[in-house]
This record gives C-alpha cells, sequence and structure tokens, in this order.
C-alpha cells in the first residue's frame, strides 16, 4: 500500500518495463490513483495478467531498441486512451561484467535499452506532454536511471554508463522542458529486489555471487517502495517539479 496520497484522476499514464518490477509495481499504483495505463513491455502475458489485475489497463506490446515498434505502440496507445500527460521509462536492462571481457552483445543491449529505447519513448509521447502542458494540464516525464549513474561498481562499468547518461539527459531535458511545463524528474534507485539481477550470466556476479552477497549484506528495496515515489511526484502542484531523487536501502545509504 502506498503511503502517500496521489489523486491522479484524468491522467493519461505511459509505462514502460510495465511486465515486472518497478514498471509494474508504478502502473498499479497510477492505476489506484486514478490515472488511465498504458503497460508497455515485450512479454505480452505478463502484459495481460497485470491488465486484468488492474482492469482499466491498455497492455502494449513494444520492443524498445526497435523504432517501428515504438511508433506502432505510440499510435495505438493514442488511439485507445488519446494524449498522454505523464511518461515513466522504466524499461531496462543489467548485465554486468569485466570490460575486458569485451561482450559487446551486452553493451548493445544495455545502451539500446537503456538509452535508445529512452530516447525512442521520449520522441514517441514528446508532443503529447508539451501539448497538455500548453493547455494547462500537468505534464511530467519520469525517467528511472539507478545510483550506478554516479557511484562505482566493479564490473557494472557499462551499465553504470548508460544510467549515468540518463540521468545527465534527464537534467539537460529540463531545460528543454521546463519552460514549456513540462517536468522531468530522474529517479536513482539502489539495491531493488527486480528481476534485473537474474539476467545476468556469470554466477560470480549473480544472485549466488557478488549481487546475491550485496542483497543479504545490505537489504533491498522493493519495487513498491520506487513507485511510491514516482506516484508521489506526478500528483504534486503542477509548478512543483522534483527534478531528482536518489532512493536507497538504509544500509546502502
Amino acid at each position: 500500500m502506498s503511503t502517500t496520497s496521489s489523486d491522479l484522476s484524468g491522467r493519461t499514464a505511459v509505462v514502460t518495463g510495465a511486465a515486472s518490477g518497478i514498471g509494474a509495481a508504478t502502473a498499479r499504483l497510477l492505476a489506484a490513483g486514478g490515472a488511465r495505463v498504458a503497460l508497455l513491455a515485450r512479454r505480452e502475458d505478463r502484459l495481460k495478467e497485470l491488465a486484468a489485475e488492474i482492469g482499466t489497463a491498455v497492455p502494449v506490446v513494444v520492443d524498445v531498441t526497435d523504432q517501428a515498434s515504438v511508433d506502432a505502440a505510440a499510435a495505438r496507445v493514442r488511439a485507445e486512451l488519446g494524449r498522454v500527460d505523464l511518461v515513466v521509462n522504466a524499461a531496462g536492462v543489467m548485465l554486468p561484467n569485466p570490460v575486458d571481457d569485451g561482450r559487446l552483445d551486452e553493451w548493445t543491449r544495455m545502451i539500446d535499452t537503456n538509452v535508445t529505447g529512452v530516447l525512442r519513448v521520449i520522441r514517441a509521447f514528446s508532443a503529447d506532454l508539451v501539448s497538455a502542458a500548453a493547455e494547462g494540464a500537468t505534464a511530467d516525464l519520469v525517467n528511472i536511471s539507478s545510483i550506478g549513474a554516479h557511484m562505482v561498481f566493479p564490473n557494472y562499468g557499462v551499465y553504470g554508463a548508460t544510467k549515468a547518461a540518463v540521468t545527465f539527459l534527464s537534467a539537460a531535458l529540463r531545460s528543454e522542458y521546463g519552460p514549456r511545463d513540462v517536468r522531468v524528474t530522474n529517479v536513482e534507485p539502489g539495491l531493488t529486489d527486480t528481476e534485473l539481477g537474474r539476467h545476468t550470466d556469470n554466477a560470480e556476479l549473480g544472485l549466488d555471487g557478488q549481487l546475491g552477497e550485496m542483497f543479504e549484506a545490505i537489504g533491498s528495496l522493493a519495487p513498491e517502495d520506487v513507485a511510491d515515489l514516482v506516484a508521489y511526484t506526478v500528483s504534486r502542484p503542477r509548478h512543483v517539479n522534483l527534478r531528482q531523487i536518489v532512493v536507497l536501502p538504509t544500509r546502502q545509504a
């Protein structure tokens, strides 16, 4: 349950990465606050399950690394829900490995998802956000970055670099969108219990190794903890922009 009061009645939201983790938790909470929510992710079965659970959400299958897929998803969202005034970029992938391993496949996947994918989604819905703000509505762009954007973790160099790009992009976008009354918020969670930790193929760095030891020693945030902050942020008065949020487990802080 959220500890905040988040009235989002009348808002139309897009949440990427909505099949699991922070994206799914955020979608649930935005819908609970009264927003109409488009659920964007690759796994159709997960999206349909979440849409059925929420009851008012629209599942939209999309691959953020593919421009045609993003364009088609944006067209469907507008056809079913109309103009979007709230976008949460929660899709991401974390694939730790030493840079010496030269995993070009992993580097490309992280850059395409975490950076270019975010840009594709922004491009798809920026006109909606600007239009909504111009008509006096509240308009929000929320990017889920990571504490890895400015804290160094061995073997997470490329992942951290992609998140540093998102953090910088969010700051730059405030200079472009802020004067047009579109709020941009960058959220940097610390250790969070999501599926990201299960994607690595390096046992020494995964949940049976380094990452698992961090969870045991530090504990973790739940996706709902991050979603609670997102819902609070986007439900503030229109003239209030919480620009940068860092949220960590207490033992990591």
